[in-house]
């Protein structure tokens, strides 16, 4: 059995922040914990070889590192309302859209919180059209 099938998806999340140990790092843990705080229902996986993702009532959304960003990509984004402009990636998609933080980016942490809650609540709306 390998580390990773013995560790918990929340675990993994915490080992890849910690080995991250630099401005990436902190944005995916406060990335992370707004998360949290808009959806204390949300959970964790590790899926894709590696790629932290956050669901309730599916894919919410996944927290990617690179180089210069850490991208948040929301699985159903553009079906999402996006009133203050956040997203600023993948933009030209049927589905998804992303948020990149780059080094120093400002997180207005408010309507991010706003945007994961429309993705739950389309989430649920997609579930409850399913069991009919």
């Amino acid at each position: 059995m390998s580390t990773t099938e013995t560790e918990s998806p929340s675990m993994l999340i915490d080992k890849r922040i910690t080995e991250l140990a630099d401005w990436r790092g902190a944005m995916l843990a406060r990335l992370r914990a707004v998360i949290k705080q808009a959806d204390p229902e949300v959970t964790e996986e590790w899926k894709w070889r590696g790629v932290p993702v956050w669901e309730h009532d599916g894919i919410l959304c996944t927290g990617e590192t690179y180089k210069t960003v850490v991208k948040m990509t929301f699985a159903k984004g553009a079906s999402l309302d996006d009133p203050a402009g956040l997203f600023n990636s993948s933009l030209e998609g049927n589905t998804r859209r992303a948020i990149d933080f780059p080094e120093g980016a400002d997180v207005d942490e408010d309507a991010l919180k706003a945007l994961i809650r429309a993705a739950v609540a389309l989430n649920q709306v997609s579930r409850a059209k399913k069991k009919k």
